[in-house]
């Protein structure tokens, strides 16, 4: 589980330097460049490895229903709010699909999240939010942030929604490989639609910065990366899972003092360590009473005491 998880924060908080490569099209048809090359190498996979590809209508509709979500209309509104917001802004915007998937959960599938989630993404959210402080401090709905706060705050909570998507498909017994095969497969063909009606200007760059930027993001960020985060969601659930969104940023940050000479400040480091910390707590399992502890407050019943004559109602002697 661990090794998934550190996985799935290490490939998704990598991403961020190779989106900034890849600005040089439009910001939806290199989304659309990147899952479109993703889908052609899981289907080769697929074919090359003879995974069964039939499945009922219900289930191509769950797929279809996780690709819009999930690896699409998600990814159209993100781009679109950060025109209003900053880079920081979004990030604390999009850690709220921890508490998104949690409300989700309870409402789609009745599973009531565990106080040491709540506690965990609590002192997570706050540990980000500390990180940005900055943007939070500079926020205004005046100057078109309260656009950008509802388009982004829409682009989480339909994400959450195509999680909630992957956890019935993976429930239903359907495969991660084949779900994003089929799921990337129809948000692609929705990203084209978007493009071709929104007359959104398709081009194409073939300087070795993008090729290098859309191999990566289609075959780590979006193959690997997806297979990992969806398999690990169906092991941990819905709100465990998403809590990597808020380490995201973290790892994001680590690069960009690397590559981009980033300065730390004390309320960003503090803040990481909160982020940490409530990575632990998220993470770690609760350690159970021995047997012997949990007999030690159980009060027996006349049925189950021996040195009691009567048995109890019910119960034969």
């Amino acid at each position: 589980m661990f090794g998934l998880y550190a996985a799935v924060v290490l490939i998704w908080g990598s991403t961020w330097i190779a989106i900034q490569y890849q600005l040089s099209v439009a910001p939806e048809v290199a989304v659309a460049y990147r899952f479109a090359l993703a889908t052609l190498i899981l289907m080769a996979w697929c074919v090359v490895r003879r995974l069964p590809m039939r499945f009922n209508v219900r289930d191509h509709f769950f797929m279809a229903v996780l690709g819009v979500c999930l690896f699409s209309l998600n990814y159209v509104l993100i781009y679109v709010a950060s025109v209003h917001l900053t880079s920081g802004l979004l990030a604390v915007v999009f850690s709220t699909i921890v508490i998104m998937n949690m409300i989700n959960g309870a409402i789609f599938f009745r599973r009531r999240p565990e106080t040491r989630t709540l506690i965990g993404a609590s002192i997570g959210l706050a540990g980000i939010a500390m990180v940005f402080a900055n943007d939070l401090a500079s926020f205004d709905l005046a100057a078109g942030g309260s656009i950008g706060l509802l388009v982004s705050l829409a682009g989480s909570y339909i994400a959450s929604l195509g999680n909630m998507a992957s956890a019935r498909n993976h429930a239903r017994g359907v495969p991660v490989m084949q779900a994003n095969a089929f799921g990337m497969l129809y948000g692609t063909l929705l990203l084209f639609g978007y493009i071709a009606l929104a007359g959104i200007p398709v081009t194409f760059d073939t300087s070795v910065s993008f090729l290098a930027a859309w191999v990566y993001l289609a075959l780590f960020g979006s193959v690997l990366g997806f297979g990992f985060y969806l398999t690990l969601l169906g092991k941990i659930g819905p709100d465990r899972a998403a809590y990597s969104s808020v380490m995201f940023p973290i790892v994001a940050l680590l690069l960009s003092t690397w590559f981009e000479d980033f300065h730390w400040t004390g309320n960003i480091v503090f803040g990481v360590a909160l982020t940490l910390v409530g990575n632990v707590v998220i993470l770690t399992k609760r350690v159970p009473k021995p047997a012997s502890q949990v007999l030690e407050h159980v009060t027996p019943t006349p049925a189950q005491n021996p040195a009691t004559c009567t048995p109890a109602p019910g119960v034969k002697s």
